[in-house]
């Protein structure tokens, strides 16, 4: 692994990126950055600050008054731990609309390519690989059908006690897919050099190790 760096993992909404990122820097013994979080965690604070991600103004503001960072792979927004707040339905869709804001996407993005600079680093989100780290020494695009995606959120909002509807979750994935692809900063997109990996049918363990395989090519070239 001494020639891997920095390991780009970008694919859409519940492809799979942060479990198996998670489980391949542990495996690699180098650092995870959860880049969605990141997102997440700003979009929390839109809701919480009432702050409209359209009004320029009130935005650098509250942008000027954050700090996002990470310990022990967990993400705190301005020093307190967010984990627990970040992954509802309601943040989820926040974090969808305004990662497509400018302002935004340039502080996460600054904060990400200082980390990527600073520490071997496994890190995951919509664009690492064609724009946050570039020149990283391993891309890997990592898909799955909306169906199967629709099927693991499901599964896990079940687990918590929530009833839901596949249906309507694939609908929503579709949804956040356009979206996704289709803005105008730095959309979704597999890098030229990425590996593509689908996971449709697919376990944990088994994409966990083929990535590690192309991981260890990649190493070896």
């Amino acid at each position: 692994m001494n020639n891997i760096v920095r390991i780009a993992i970008d694919g859409p909404a519940g492809a799979g990126k942060s479990t198996i990122a998670k489980i391949v820097a542990k495996d690699l013994g180098i650092d995870y950055i959860d880049t969605g979080a990141m997102y997440r965690a700003i979009a929390l604070k839109l809701i919480r600050t009432g702050t409209d991600y359209n009004d320029g103004a009130a935005l650098a503001a509250m942008l000027d008054a954050t700090e996002v960072d990470f310990s022990d792979g967990h993400v705190l927004l301005d020093g307190e731990p967010a984990e627990g707040f970040i992954r509802t339905p309601e943040v989820s869709e926040m974090a969808s609309a305004s990662s497509a804001v400018l302002a935004i996407r340039e502080k996460l993005v600054a904060l990400q390519r200082a980390m990527g600079q600073r520490k071997s680093i496994v890190m995951d989100g919509r664009d690492i690989g064609t724009n946050v780290l570039k020149d990283a020494e391993c891309k890997i695009y990592l898909d799955a059908s909306p169906r199967v995606r629709a099927q693991r959120r499901a599964l896990e909002l079940q687990q918590k006690g929530m009833q839901v509807s596949i249906d309507q979750i694939e609908e929503e994935i579709r949804a956040r897919d356009y979206r996704d692809m289709h803005r105008e900063h730095n959309p979704l997109a597999k890098a030229d050099d990425a590996v593509f990996v689908d996971s449709s049918d697919m376990t944990i363990e088994q994409v966990v190790e083929t990535l590690k395989a192309i991981i260890r090519e990649k190493a070896n070239e």
